[in-house]
């Protein structure tokens, strides 16, 4: 019962961490506004880590990698702790295994990302219904604008709905159903 509860709170608080960083990481890549409540609440909670890692690890082709580093680096240590208290098979001795945890908590990652895409769409077109001009409407805007954009030049509108975003939920869905899945095999498989 300890371990469940330990387990619990460990999940709970690494994933969380996780998706705040991930999300600061996408927020900075696609250039979303900073002036809205979301973006500095992101910004707030991971500036503790996220300056002093920058000093180490330098951004790359305009890519925040401190950030991306360090959601992967919690997303290992979460998949190290499910391994420690139990909650998965126990980890064979060796540096294959590490490995494979830590190709195993980078498609983590891409999972979380497309549910990030996934929460962002949504958002978004719920907004658009309710409030359109919202403060948070740009950061969501930037965040999906790489992905709707294309699907609207294909997707015509239907009596002034646009279906995009249902097209982006399907192909989201598909992409966690096929190559993140069988990437997620696959990484099991290397131990």
């Amino acid at each position: 019962m300890l371990t469940q509860a330990a387990l619990f709170v460990l999940d709970t608080v690494l994933s969380l961490f996780v998706l705040i960083v991930l999300l600061r990481f996408y927020l900075q890549t696609l250039r979303a506004p900073f002036r809205n409540p979301v973006s500095q609440f992101v910004a707030a909670l991971t500036d503790f880590a996220i300056k002093p890692l920058r000093r180490l690890v330098p951004g790359l082709w305009g890519l925040d990698m401190a950030s991306l580093l360090l959601a992967w680096f919690a997303e290992l240590l979460l998949l190290l702790g499910e391994f420690w208290l139990g909650a998965m098979p126990f980890l064979p001795p060796g540096g294959a295994a590490y490995g494979a945890l830590a190709a195993l908590a980078a498609v983590r990652l891409l999972r979380v990302s497309i549910y990030i895409l996934i929460g962002a769409v949504f958002l978004q077109a719920i907004l658009s219904w309710v409030n359109p001009h919202s403060p948070v409407a740009p950061m969501l805007h930037s965040l999906t604008r790489p992905f709707l954009a294309p699907v609207q030049k294909l997707v015509p509108l239907v009596a002034n709905v646009d279906l995009s975003p249902l097209v982006v939920f399907f192909l989201c869905q598909l992409a966690l159903m096929l190559p993140v899945a069988w990437l997620e095999t696959l990484a099991v498989r290397l131990f």
